[in-house]
């Protein structure tokens, strides 16, 4: 798991879309776990990508966590 001082709390996140282990960290689960929503498009997000890449959107992260989605 990655340290909380490598990230920036939620709430003062101004990125529309984050990184995998940006996201895991927030959402409190491991990395491979969102790479498996993200593959077999079972789970409670869905990224884009972008150059190839997976990205989260902080908006759907917040939204989820605060209990909606």
């Amino acid at each position: 798991m990655q340290n909380a001082q490598n990230f920036l709390p939620l709430d003062q996140e101004n990125r529309s879309h984050i990184d995998t282990v940006c996201a895991a960290f927030h959402l409190n689960r491991k990395a491979q776990t969102l790479r498996a929503w993200a593959c077999l498009e079972n789970g409670p997000l869905r990224p884009v990508r972008i150059m190839g890449r997976l990205a989260w959107a902080t908006a759907d992260i917040r939204r989820l966590l605060n209990g909606g989605l």
